[in-house]
This record gives C-alpha cells, sequence and structure tokens, in this order.
C-alpha cells in the first residue's frame, strides 16, 4: 500500500466500506461518545453507572447492550461485585444452571494433566501477596479442574500455554462453577482460533497488527518492518488477554470487561494501540529485531488504559476486520472466533434476569447440591477478613535473547511443539 492511501492518527481519511456482521454492534457503543467520561463530578457519574447497569439487570429481556457500554466505557464494570453480574451476561450464561464442580474423575489419564499441572503451580504470582499457602494451594488445585474439565467436555479444543492465565482470572472474581461456565463459552468463542492443534489461526489474528500500523501511522510501521520485529512480541498479550504480562490485576480485570463485550480480535486492536501510543520510544530505538522486541514486551507499569480503549474502539470503527482481511491473510470464514461471532452476540439478546431465572430453576430443576444458586461459589474467593478477593499480581520477568527471538519468529511457521518450548 502506498503511503499517500494510508490513514492517520488524526482521523482523516476515515471513509471505508460499511461493517459487516458481528462488528456493527460496537458501533452503537461508540454513540454520545461524552457518555464515556464522568464531566465535573467523578461521583455523580459513577453513582449514574451503578444505576444504569442495576437497571439494565433488571429489565426483561436484559438490557445487553446498556451492559455492553458499561463494560467498555470509563472504569468499566467498577468493581467485582458487579462483574459477577454482568459478566455472566455478557457470555448468555443462566447464573442458576451452572456445571457442577468437577469430581475426582476429571485428572484421571488426562492427556494436558502434567502440563496444566506445571503451569498453574508456576502461576503463585498471580494470586494476591499474603494469601496463605493452604488458601493458595486450594484455589491452584481449583484451576487445574476447572481447565482440564472444559478439556474434557469439549475434545476438539487443545490446551495452549497461557490459558490458565484466562481461567485463574475468571476463578478468583466469579468462583469455581462459574468460572467453569465462563470458560467453556470463550473457548467455544472468543478463545476458539488459540485451541486447535496447530497454532495456524492465532499467527493469522496476529498478521491483523501490521495492516492496522499501516493505516494508521505508515512511518512506524516502516520502521518495524525494518527492524523485522514481526508480531510475536503481542502473542502472550493476545492468548492471555493480557493477564500474563500485566503487573497490577485492576488493569486485568478493567480489559476482561473490555474484551468480554467486544468483538474476539479486540486484544489485537489494543495491542496495535498501545504499539502506537508508544511510538516516540519505538523509533528512538535502534532498528534492530532483538531491541525492538524487548522493547515492545515489556509493557509499561503506568500505561493510560482507559484512553487506549477508547483509541482501540476508534480504530475498530475506522478499519474493521472485514477491511483488513485481505492484507492479514485471513478471510472471515477461516476463523472460528470471527465467524461465529454474530450468532454469539445475538443469543444474549433475549436473556431473563436473574429474579426470573431462579424462580423458572427452582421450579423446574431438581433440587441437589449442584442446581444451587452461584452465591456458594463465593465462599471459594479469599477475602480479606472473609476470603474475597481484590488484588492479585503477577509480572512479568522473562526476555527473551536475541537468537531466541530468531527461533520464535520461525517456530510459528514450524509448528506448536517447537514454539512452545520457549515459553
Amino acid at each position: 500500500m502506498g503511503k499517500s492511501s494510508r490513514r492517520r492518527a488524526d482521523g482523516s481519511g476515515t471513509e471505508h466500506g460499511s461493517v459487516h456482521g458481528g462488528e456493527r454492534h460496537l458501533l452503537s457503543l461508540l454513540e454520545n461518545s461524552e457518555e464515556s467520561g464522568y464531566g465535573k463530578d467523578p461521583d455523580c457519574g459513577r453513582k449514574q453507572k451503578l444505576a444504569d447497569i442495576h437497571r439494565a439487570l433488571i429489565r426483561d429481556p436484559v438490557d445487553i447492550q446498556t451492559l455492553r457500554r458499561a463494560s467498555v466505557t470509563r472504569g468499566g464494570l467498577l468493581n467485582n461485585e458487579l462483574r459477577r453480574k454482568v459478566w455472566p451476561k455478557l457470555l448468555n450464561i443462566n447464573v442458576f444452571d451452572l456445571p457442577p464442580k468437577p469430581g475426582r474423575y476429571v485428572r484421571a489419564e488426562h492427556k494436558d494433566l502434567n502440563q496444566v499441572v506445571l503451569d498453574v503451580r508456576r502461576s503463585m504470582k498471580r494470586f494476591p501477596k499474603g494469601m496463605p499457602a493452604a488458601e493458595r494451594g486450594v484455589l491452584q488445585d481449583q484451576l487445574i479442574d476447572i481447565i482440564l474439565e472444559v478439556l474434557r467436555r469439549h475434545a476438539p479444543l487443545h490446551y495452549y500455554q497461557g490459558y490458565h492465565d484466562v481461567a485463574v482470572t475468571l476463578l478468583l472474581v466469579v468462583g469455581e462453577r462459574m468460572a467453569i461456565a465462563m470458560l467453556e463459552k470463550l473457548s467455544n468463542h472468543h478463545l476458539r482460533d488459540f485451541m486447535d492443534l496447530t497454532m495456524d489461526r492465532t499467527k493469522h489474528i496476529l498478521n491483523f497488527l501490521m495492516p492496522i500500523l499501516e493505516q494508521v501511522d505508515g512511518d512506524l510501521h516502516d520502521f518495524m518492518v525494518r527492524a523485522e520485529v514481526g508480531n510475536i512480541f503481542a502473542l502472550s498479550w493476545l492468548i492471555t488477554w493480557y493477564g500474563h504480562v500485566l503487573s497490577e490485576f485492576k488493569h486485568t480485570l478493567r480489559l476482561y470487561d473490555f474484551f468480554l463485550a467486544s468483538h474476539p480480535l479486540m486484544p489485537i486492536y489494543l495491542a496495535a494501540t498501545i504499539v502506537l501510543y508508544r511510538k516516540q520510544e519505538v523509533m528512538q530505538t535502534d532498528c534492530d529485531m532483538a531491541m525492538v522486541h524487548h522493547l515492545l514486551s515489556h509493557l509499561p507499569e503506568d500505561l493510560p488504559f482507559e484512553l487506549l480503549i477508547g483509541r482501540a474502539l476508534d480504530l475498530f470503527e475506522r478499519f474493521p476486520p472485514s477491511l483488513l482481511a485481505k492484507q492479514a491473510a485471513l478471510q472471515s470464514r477461516t476463523s472460528l472466533a470471527i465467524s461465529s461471532f454474530q450468532a454469539f452476540q445475538l443469543s444474549t439478546l433475549h436473556q431473563r434476569p436473574d429474579s426470573v431465572l431462579q424462580r423458572l430453576t427452582r421450579s423446574s430443576a431438581p433440587s441437589g447440591p449442584d442446581r444451587r444458586a452461584p452465591a456458594e461459589d463465593g465462599g471459594q474467593l479469599w477475602r480479606e477478613g472473609n476470603r474475597m478477593v481484590k488484588v492479585a499480581v503477577w509480572g512479568l520477568s522473562a526476555t527473551l535473547g536475541a537468537a531466541v527471538l530468531a527461533v520464535a519468529q520461525t517456530a510459528m511457521d514450524w509448528g506448536p511443539e517447537v514454539f512452545l518450548q520457549l515459553f
């Protein structure tokens, strides 16, 4: 593409083809963009948002558009109490019909057991500082069972290293049974392309990054091409929804609010936004693969995520996946996450409020320990005083050398067996 045809970050030249299919729902979230801020009175804005969310939850059917808007606009869902109510609605999950807790059978001769156990045991820093070892051990055992249960239920799904980062975020917020339901839904939709036997679909999703940069900032794009940095630096961002690379759990939660309400490709749009935001740092770095990769793979702790989320939404509106698919060497039909997204979004529009679901469930479902309200799972969460998880921190401490980077870049084409050895 010639530089004259590239779009610029100032917003000029935004005309493009129409937005297709599942992409369209996000555009409504951009209307009345002033609503994304709290204005001169933050407390007033927060109270208004809380009221809007509660009204949306009790409407029949649930006002899913308002919940999506609340998830992507400033502050997201504000607290974990609301997340436990809204996240299931975003995924069309009946909170009164959750999967039972896994039994001992779930670990019996499972092909991924050893790898899952290794990954989970290495995930200590994803749990709150100061958590007693016994508490952490219970949650880690639950995390192993959650992952294996979802894989057991869906044979076509293949475990990947980083999947546990998604699972632990869900577990810490919503508890074991709800985490199973949410992880199951995400694994068959938003994360589906990462769960193939090969990494082909994952590689295609990563291929959206450079076309987005080319549309917005040709100079930055050309610098990265000359540096031959590729897109491997963003892999862990994408497949863990940034949970692996952020040291502050509050930022991870804010991004999960955003991604749960968004198109499956939104994490790669956010990746482009982060690279664009760091343009000056990138351009001042030696035009060398190892140097640029090292810079980009380490996210600053002070990134302005509210600003970046807004810019990612803007990029999605201006350059939707359908516009970039040819450049990314990906047709929508080849991505299971993209091709199923419109139907998935439509399925969320006719949910009953929890008060109705509770009555219907009590009147139709057999009684028993596995059909109780999900509040029981809240007891599994660690609290300050009563076991509620509020803060979890995990800092990334891995730096790849130049030789490893070169291998990593080509390993995407060799196959997952070679590539996963780099993690």
